[in-house]
């Protein structure tokens, strides 16, 4: 998937731990693990507007496309 998901990246900026996120958004750790190691098929606005929230980010900031000839279908 073209989609790359850097949330770890931000929560490295602000040394916060899954756990502590997860918290603070109202998630569980294990819908956020899923979410930060690219293997969600969705996500909520009002979950990603949490993060972002926490995190002091924008949704570009953990979340970029990028157009690889290894995603394109022949």
């Amino acid at each position: 998937m073209p989609i790359i998901i850097n949330l770890d990246v931000e929560m490295a900026k602000k040394k916060i731990s899954l756990n502590e996120l997860s918290e603070r958004v109202g998630i569980t750790p294990a819908n956020l693990s899923i979410l930060k190691t690219g293997k969600a098929k969705a996500i909520r606005f009002s979950t990603l507007e949490a993060i972002c929230k926490e995190l002091n980010c924008q949704p570009g900031d953990i979340m970029e496309w990028r157009d690889d000839e290894r995603f394109r279908l022949m």
